[in-house]
C-alpha cells in the first residue's frame, strides 16, 4: 500500500524541461532516497511534492488525496513534514519554544503579546524533545547548540504535525560523520515506530546505502534506475552518469556496504 504516490510528474521551465514524466511510490515506514548528480531535477521535484512549485503535468497523492494545486501550509497541515538543508529554527528562542510554536500551529492558536505562551503544549514539546534525544537542552537557546543538534530539534519540530510523510532534503548536510550516523538512525527509528514515510534527497553516498530502504535516481529530470542499494550500485546507467565508467562508483558503493567508507564522498 503507497501513502505518496507520484505519477507522471513533469515540470518545465521555459523550454527546460527539470523534471520529465517521473513517477515513484513511498509506502509506510518506508525511507526513500532521491538522488542524482547536479542538475537532475532533484530539487525541483522535492518542491512539488512540498506545494512550492505547481507541476505542468501529473499528479502527487498523498493517502488517497491530491497535494497538486494546494499550498504549502495546507499541505502540511495534510501531514506532511519538512526538514531542510539548513536547519530552520528560531535562534533566539530556546529549544523547548521553538518545539511549542510548532504544536501552536498545528492547533491554530495564536496568542496576543499580552497573552503568557510558554506553558502552551509544554508537555508535548518535552516528549517531542524526548524522543530525539534533546529534553536535557529543552532551556538552553538554539543560537548555542552545535549543528547536530539543531537538526535534532528541527526533527522535533517537523513531527509536531503528527506527519505522515516527512521530507528531508540532505539532511546530514554540514555534519560529521558521527553525527550523520546518529540522525539517520533516529530517523530510521522514528519512521518504524511512527509508520512514516521518509523521502530525501542526499549527497553523501555513504548515508543513502547505510540508510534507504530504496533508492531512485534521476538525471535530466528524468528517472533513470529505482530499487534497492544493490540493485543502483550495479546499475550500469547509474555508474555512467556519476563517474564515466563507474569504477569510482562502484569502489565507494563496495566501501560504503562494508562499513568503511572513505574520506572523499563523491557528490552527486
Amino acid at each position: 500500500m503507497s501513502l505518496l504516490r507520484v505519477s507522471n510528474l513533469s515540470m518545465s521551465f521555459g523550454g527546460v524541461k527539470a523534471v520529465d514524466d517521473v513517477s515513484f511510490d513511498v509506502k509506510p515506514g518506508e525511507m526513500l532516497a532521491l538522488i542524482g548528480p547536479n542538475g537532475a531535477g532533484k530539487s525541483t521535484c522535492f518542491n512539488i511534492v512540498n506545494g512550492q512549485l505547481r507541476p505542468t503535468r501529473g499528479s502527487v497523492m498523498l493517502d488517497g488525496h491530491e497535494l497538486v494545486g494546494m499550498r504549502p501550509r495546507d499541505i502540511w497541515r495534510r501531514g506532511v513534514g519538512r526538514t531542510f538543508q539548513v536547519a530552520a529554527t528560531f535562534n533566539s528562542m530556546t529549544v523547548l519554544e521553538n518545539v511549542q510554536m510548532a504544536l501552536m500551529s498545528r492547533e491554530k492558536r495564536l496568542y496576543g503579546v499580552w497573552k503568557r505562551a510558554a506553558s502552551y503544549f509544554a508537555d508535548e514539546a518535552l516528549t517531542l524533545l524526548d524522543q530525539v534525544g534533546m529534553a536535557a537542552h529543552a532551556q538552553r537557546a538554539c543560537s548555542v547548540l552545535a549543528y547536530g543538534d539543531v537538526k535534532r530539534v528541527e526533527m522535533a519540530i517537523a513531527l509536531a504535525n503528527r506527519p505522515k510523510l516527512l521530507l528531508m532534503d540532505e539532511p546530514t548536510a554540514g555534519m560529521a560523520p558521527q553525527e550523520r550516523t546518529e540522525l539517520m538512525a533516529l530517523t530510521k527509528r522514528i519512521a518504524t515506530e511512527r509508520n512514516i514515510g521518509v523521502l530525501f534527497t542526499e549527497h553523501s553516498m555513504d548515508v543513502v546505502f547505510s540508510s534507504a530502504d530504496g533508492i531512485i535516481v534521476l538525471a535530466r529530470g528524468r528517472l533513470i534506475a529505482q530499487g534497492s542499494a544493490d540493485a543502483i550500485r550495479n546499475d550500469a546507467n547509474v555508474q555512467a552518469v556519476y563517474f564515466g565508467t563507474g569504477k569510482t562508483f562502484q569502489a565507494h558503493a563496495a566501501l560504503s556496504r562494508d562499513g568503511d567508507a572513505p574520506q572523499t564522498e563523491p557528490r552527486v
